[in-house]
């Protein structure tokens, strides 16, 4: 199924938009900084079978990144909002046809889907903080699932395959990017504005072991919340506004920057067509 090209004129409108939020993300806030300080002393007293059975669980979704599949998501219920939300609710398509869709059809649901995954993550959060420290061994892997699933939903959304390896080595840019500093930011930012020349390949053994980078900073990311859950309702508060918090990033991350890749896409798309055009004017003449 295909959708008739857009204007020319929108589509670089939503890419300012686009390039204005990148141009607001700034350094992270002083509390923050503070909350990805490890608390040693906490992590001493923490019993060993916690750590070990963290560490197994984190090794095992990192090994989604490493080796690819299906993980956590159901592409045919992505593929089915999109149809209804682009108001064809009966038609059946296919990943392919999802790249033809209005830029505006794939913004609308992306914001849907950010907006029930930040919903879940807060009632998630609220729930693992009412156990303590010892909770954590499930909050953490079950954060980080989440925000993986929700990155391949923007994918799927914008029209990039997830179990590709290039769109998984953009999944661990998204979730460095939302969980970096303003200087990592910037970094990241230029990375990427090199993804679509597709050298990705072969540094991808390199760029693949980026999720160990992310996971460290994901445990780190709970100081202030292992620090707190020591006190059951600052636990339950806590949990649920730093799970909250931190999908709304991952989710707002993966929304801005998988929509850049395909307003580019369609940009460069528009312009073939254009030459084409042209070459055959000039060919009949």
């Amino acid at each position: 199924m295909q959708f008739p090209p857009e204007n020319k004129k929108i589509l670089l409108e939503e890419l300012k938009r686009v390039q204005k939020w990148e141009e607001e993300q700034n350094d992270l806030w002083f509390w923050e900084k503070i909350g990805r300080i490890p608390f040693a002393i906490l992590d001493k007293i923490t019993p060993q079978a916690v750590h070990d059975l963290l560490g197994k669980i984190l090794d095992e979704l990192g090994g989604y990144v490493q080796t690819g599949g299906h993980y956590l998501i159901s592409e045919a219920s992505i593929l089915e909002k999109l149809a209804a939300t682009a108001g064809h609710p009966s038609a059946r398509l296919q990943l392919k046809d999802v790249q033809s869709l209005p830029i505006q059809t794939m913004n609308k649901l992306s914001e849907q889907l950010k907006e029930s995954r930040v919903q879940f993550a807060t009632i998630q959060g609220a729930t693992t903080g009412v156990g303590g420290i010892f909770t954590l061994a499930i909050d953490i892997p079950a954060l980080l699932g989440l925000s993986l699933k929700v990155l391949q939903e923007m994918a799927i959304t914008y029209g990039y395959d997830p179990k590709e390896k290039k769109e998984r080595i953009f999944v661990v840019k998204c979730l460095q990017f939302a969980s970096s500093d303003f200087v990592g930011k910037k970094a990241i930012l230029k990375d990427l504005s090199r993804y679509r020349e597709g050298n990705t390949e072969r540094e991808s053994i390199s760029q693949l072991q980026g999720w160990r980078e992310v996971i460290a900073t994901y445990r780190d990311n709970f100081g202030w919340k292992k620090l707190f859950q020591l006190v059951p309702v600052f636990g339950i508060l806590f949990g649920a506004y730093i799970n909250r918090s931190t999908i709304d990033e991952v989710a707002e991350a993966g929304q801005m920057l998988y929509r850049k890749r395909r307003i580019l896409d369609k940009l460069e798309a528009l312009e073939k067509t254009s030459h084409d055009l042209t070459e055959s004017d000039n060919s009949s003449l």
